[in-house]
């Protein structure tokens, strides 16, 4: 009786198969990791840490005299990932008449700003006029025609369509002041 491994007449696949399963394996992992490892370092105007690297810092783009879009992001932030490649596009048509800050809120720099503008849901975007005072916000995704929309309306100092307003309040100054040794709890009873 011959062993089938050891006929010369008759090729052994068992060999062969082993090989080409391995090299298929090692192709598909080292495609996978590539895959995964390209998704997470997205390169180019899109990234959100490539965006918030190249963004007017918020000191400067609140004196500078320009409107302000102001955005609060974090990395892990999956609509704030969405936005990105959008938001870089409108970044790079309106840079030159408006400033983009990015605040990243993971970032406890910015607490006292996430505190002010009471941030409690991201992306969360706050608009700001040429004189630097908050006059509309927004919170979550945007579409790229509203933020243009809105871009533009910033710009040419007129009402925000899809944005919230922030409106004024008024310097309420009460006129009556409790006398000098009366309890104001009292009510004015004795």
């Amino acid at each position: 009786m011959t062993n089938p491994t050891t006929n010369p007449t008759e090729p052994n696949p068992k060999p062969y198969q082993r090989l080409r399963n391995l090299v298929l394996a090692l192709v598909a992992v080292l495609l996978s990791a590539t895959l995964v490892w390209g998704l997470q370092t997205e390169t180019g105007v899109s990234s959100l840490e490539t965006q918030a690297a190249q963004a007017t810092p918020l000191e400067v783009a609140l004196h500078n005299g320009k409107p302000t879009l102001m955005e609060f992001y974090a990395n892990w932030c999956t609509s704030c990932q969405a936005m990105a490649k959008d938001l870089g596009e409108v970044k790079a048509d309106y840079e030159n008449q408006v400033n983009f800050v990015m605040l990243n809120v993971d970032n406890t720099k910015w607490l006292p700003e996430v505190l002010r503008y009471r941030v409690d849901g991201i992306p969360h975007f706050v608009y700001f006029n040429a004189q630097g005072e908050a006059i509309a916000q927004t919170i979550g995704e945007q579409p790229k025609p509203i933020l243009q929309a809105d871009l533009e309306a910033l710009i040419a100092q007129q009402t925000l369509p899809y944005a919230n307003q922030s409106g004024k309040v008024s310097a309420f100054q009460a006129k009556v002041k409790p006398q000098s040794g009366e309890d104001p709890r009292s009510h004015g009873g004795s």
